[in-house]
């Protein structure tokens, strides 16, 4: 297993429900460790452009506004396969599809909120991270 570095965010349905804790304790407990970390109240061009690979699609208007409606946590985790063990720690897109005891099945209101964004590769980890955060602010 490789240490590696991953892209989270913390999405405003659960920073306005004053989640944030909550979602990095399940991080930390499943051995990911926070290595740069920001609350922002995120823009609309930064949540276009985060979001472009979804442009042609019928729910972008709707997630770049949700997006943008409350401030959000992006993070850096690291550690073992940390992609992979961010991915299972969210849980399903779908909150009723997730497994018990993951971010999604406990925290998100649905499908569209839902808590947290993930990095589904280490590849797109490197870009949402470069994003959002300069090497200078990643002290792991």
């Amino acid at each position: 297993m490789a240490v590696e570095r991953t892209f989270s965010i913390i999405k405003p349905d659960a920073t306005r429900r004053n989640l944030t804790g909550a979602v990095n304790a399940k991080l930390e407990e499943a051995g990911l460790r926070i290595v740069a970390q920001k609350r922002i109240h995120m823009s609309k061009d930064q949540a276009e452009g985060f979001y472009a690979v979804h442009k042609e699609r019928p729910f972008f208007g709707e997630l770049v506004e949700f997006m943008i409606s409350e401030p959000v946590v992006v993070q850096v985790l690291e550690g073992e396969d940390a992609v992979a063990k961010n991915r299972e720690v969210m849980g399903a897109t779908n909150p009723a599809e997730a497994d018990a005891g993951t971010i999604r099945k406990e925290f998100a209101l649905n499908i569209g909120e839902n808590s947290v964004h993930g990095s589904d590769s280490l590849e797109n980890a490197g870009i949402e991270i470069a994003f959002f955060f300069n090497d200078d602010e990643i002290v792991g």
